[in-house]
């Protein structure tokens, strides 16, 4: 009788590690996506949010909190309570250029974030209004250096990928393009379709529909090779400008303190969902590379692309937002 009831303990303690280490959702989980509806991370995250809704036990729920970059989004991703419930659409931007161009953040990617999942990868695309007369890179560079200052580019925000290409292209080849910032991409293609930007460098998920529909036009990616869902636009090192590589990236972050047991389930759920055949059509049909892959993975990735961009802050002398 003993020994059953000490081989019956020993068995229970034995199973405590593995009960510890499940979580599962018992209410709906959110995303909180920092721009509005319609951009590329929207669209993404949106996509996945479905699947994994499916794949369940509990719906996954998008909601959009624009503003400052992304930062207004991502703070209160940062400030929400680290139970599992609440993620944050985390991109090159508000996880990456952001901490390179403002002077003081509201969060701290290290101290107030961990790492949950790398969603996929993007390219930018340069486009214009189907007005500007111009079909190739250099072709553009000529016009643009020939109307300085009266060439203006449309873009997510200060601090975005779409307005530091620009800028840097600016200071590289003397275009002198003027910035107008919007609070996304989605109001930044709105103001290029109605030419009151002529140029966009911006996500290709968000305009791969204008683009095949002839509304703008696509003159060169900023891949290190093309992109599948544009096989016919060259890159900027085919079309005779080499070293412009940027690839955005999108993944989701979680509240510092959130249980790793929560942060490794979300992270299953969402590897399921992004391998879903019908999602991975989707995300390459909008010009989205999967990604996927542990939380350390995109971890690694982060922490690379952050002291990728102050570098490339520092190296090009772009100012800093108060």
């Amino acid at each position: 009788m003993l020994r059953r009831i000490a081989i019956t303990l020993v068995a229970g303690l034995l199973a405590l590690p593995a009960a510890a280490q499940d979580w599962v959702p018992d209410r709906p989980v959110r995303i909180i996506v920092p721009f509005p509806p319609g951009g590329a991370s929207d669209l993404v995250a949106r996509i996945l949010a479905d699947r994994a809704s499916r794949i369940g036990p509990q719906p996954w729920v998008v909601e959009n909190r624009s503003g400052a970059n992304g930062n207004i989004g991502m703070e209160a991703v940062a400030r929400s309570t680290p139970d599992g419930y609440t993620l944050g659409q985390c991109t090159i931007g508000n996880c990456a250029i952001n901490a390179a161009i403002y002077t003081r953040m509201p969060y701290d990617i290290e101290r107030d974030l961990v790492p949950v999942y790398w969603s996929g990868s993007v390219m930018n695309v340069l486009a214009v209004h189907p007005s500007i007369p111009v079909t190739t890179l250099q072709e553009f560079i000529t016009w643009a250096q020939a109307n300085r200052g009266r060439v203006n580019y449309g873009s997510s925000g200060f601090g975005s990928s779409n307005h530091l290409t620009p800028e840097f292209l600016n200071g590289r080849l003397g275009l002198g393009l003027v910035h107008v910032p919007f609070r996304g991409g989605a109001p930044a293609l709105q103001a290029l379709l109605g030419n009151q930007v002529q140029v966009m460098i911006e996500n290709v998920p968000t305009k791969i529909q204008a683009i095949r529909s002839g509304q703008i036009r696509a003159i060169a990616v900023t891949g290190r090779q093309r992109d599948p869902a544009l096989p016919d636009v060259p890159t900027f090192a085919e079309a005779g400008v080499p070293d412009i590589v940027v690839e955005p990236w999108f993944g989701f972050m979680a509240p510092r303190g959130t249980p790793v047991a929560a942060v490794n389930a979300l992270n299953r759920i969402l590897n399921e969902a992004n391998a879903d055949p019908e999602v991975q059509r989707r995300l390459r049909d909008l010009g989205v590379r999967p990604e996927g892959g542990s939380p350390e993975r995109f971890a690694e990735h982060v922490r690379s692309e952050v002291a990728l961009w102050r570098d490339v802050v520092e190296r090009n002398s772009i100012e800093k937002i108060n």
